[in-house]
């Protein structure tokens, strides 16, 4: 073995590796979760299932944020709330469209949101071209044929174009508010907002322990380790890095679809998939963030590389 094989790894290196490890496993427990969640939708419905990932995702960030909302003006209530009611329909639309086109079709979509934002003002020939691609990919994905779900691939859309909203409200968000003060209160007023929603959904498909269980590995899964693991990698990585590796999550997503609910995707759309997130990484990749290193500054770099909550 020679000398360079043997070295230890240096500590950035190290991080590095850390990093990269944390940021694939939450892609997977996303996809996972999301896989998880999906399998309680013929008992609870994805509404329930969203219900019970809100209540979850408004209560770890209550104990992580510790919000102060009696202080807030009016200036800065105004973007918390429009976050919640974004952050709430995005994750409600994503979901039914899950049962509806499967979940790596739908999550390939929703990517087109974080995507959207990227491109939007720009004026360089490279992000045109991939802005072009990712249109080609998505009428490839939503070509008529005798099984095309079009309610479907609209509320996948409706969720892309939620989280491009997501995106643009937490940046007002995290402007306007020290720490994850906003977030946290975000994320408490939708979850308070799904109590209703989850009741009648409750109430009408009544839920077994099992489905219980997924919605609640749903919430733990997509919302809680990926928050954590997401703030910890970008401790250990450049948030360009984060960004070009969040796409891989619409692969994941249909690799869980086929694994987990036996979804099976037509050969051409694999091909789509691949441009879509070939595009999302090539602009993600372009994008020039400084790299910041406190904690409330690491939670604005994560909105600055189009987090999901």
């Amino acid at each position: 073995m020679t000398t360079t094989e043997s070295a230890p790894l240096s500590a950035p290196e190290e991080g590095r590796a850390a990093g990269m490890a944390l940021m694939l496993g939450s892609a997977l427990a996303n996809q996972a979760g999301a896989a998880t969640g999906a399998l309680a939708f013929p008992v609870v419905g994805p509404a329930g299932v969203v219900a019970v990932r809100q209540w979850v995702a408004g209560a770890l960030l209550l104990a992580v944020g510790r919000p102060r909302p009696r202080s807030f003006s009016a200036r800065q209530w105004r973007p918390v709330l429009a976050l919640a009611v974004v952050s709430g329909t995005m994750n409600l639309a994503l979901y039914t469209a899950i049962g509806r086109i499967g979940l790596g079709l739908a999550v390939t979509l929703e990517f087109l949101g974080p995507l959207a934002v990227a491109l939007a003002g720009s004026r360089r020939r490279p992000d045109l071209v991939c802005a072009l691609a990712a249109a080609g990919a998505v009428a490839v994905l939503a070509r008529p044929r005798p099984t095309t779900d079009y309610r479907g691939i609209g509320l996948a859309l409706l969720a892309a174009a939620c989280w491009a909203g997501y995106i643009r409200l937490n940046r007002t968000v995290g402007r306007r508010l020290p720490g994850v003060q906003g977030s946290a209160t975000a994320a408490c007023a939708s979850a308070l907002a799904y109590v209703p929603i989850g009741a009648i959904a409750f109430a009408h498909h009544p839920p077994t322990a099992a489905a219980l269980g997924q919605a609640l590995a749903a919430g733990v899964l997509s919302s809680a380790l990926p928050m954590l693991a997401d703030l910890l990698a970008l401790r250990r990585v450049p948030a360009a890095l984060f960004g070009v590796f969040m796409s891989v999550n619409p692969v994941l997503a249909a690799l869980a679809g086929l694994a987990g609910l036996h979804q099976h995707l037509d050969p051409a759309a694999w091909p789509a998939i691949a441009v879509i997130v070939a595009a999302n990484a090539v602009v993600a990749g372009r994008r020039r963030v400084r790299p910041r290193h406190n904690r409330q500054s690491v939670d604005l770099t994560r909105r600055d590389v189009e987090s999901m909550p």
